[in-house]
């Protein structure tokens, strides 16, 4: 699922037949909904077969593991009374947390509001930890999606030293952008 702001990079090789029409089609978490087709050309294909797997993409240099037996843990209520809007930031003293840079640090984001919430950390990109605490999920986020009433756990490795910005909005457009922020040093 993708929240609000979320991006995802996709190779598509299709072998559909002449003339036909494919949906593409994004999960919501609810209810699958076409976000766009392709239109397969009525002339003859590029090649006989489909493409082979592509190699694995280089590294991104980030870690491919995450030691979490010694991580910074922290606690984040989502929207609450800690946070601002982004026009009195400068009044909030106070960072969320802070790390020593190289630092794993783990956050439990809870979510209070009625409605979906999306968080957006600044600065580092994040792993989505199983919420059995076996593992995480395959790939790297800056933005999250968090259901009302739930709490999800991410984990980063604090690399970049420097304060940097977090943000939470409810999914009503009308919502305000609560911001706090926190410290690598």
């Amino acid at each position: 699922m993708l929240a609000p702001g979320s991006r995802v990079d996709a190779f598509v090789d299709v072998t559909a037949p002449p003339g036909a029409n494919v949906k593409i089609l994004l999960h919501d978490g609810r209810q699958s909904r076409t976000i766009g087709s392709l239109i397969v050309s009525a002339g003859p294909p590029a090649r006989a077969a489909p493409l082979p797997p592509p190699p694995p993409l280089p590294s991104n240099g980030l870690p491919s593991q995450l030691d979490l037996r010694n991580a910074l843990r922290a606690d984040l209520t989502l929207n609450g009374p800690d946070w601002t809007v982004i026009a009195n930031l400068a009044a909030s003293p106070q960072p969320a947390f802070s790390a020593r840079a190289g630092r794993i640090v783990v956050l439990a984001l809870t979510n209070r509001a009625e409605v979906a919430t999306v968080f957006r950390l600044h600065g580092h990109h994040f792993r989505l930890l199983d919420r059995l605490d076996d593992g995480w999920k395959p790939f790297w986020l800056d933005t999250l999606a968090i259901e009302p009433g739930q709490t999800q756990r991410i984990a980063f490795a604090a690399e970049h030293a420097g304060h940097w910005l977090i943000e939470s909005v409810a999914t009503d457009w009308a919502a305000p952008r609560f911001v706090r922020w926190y410290a690598v040093d």
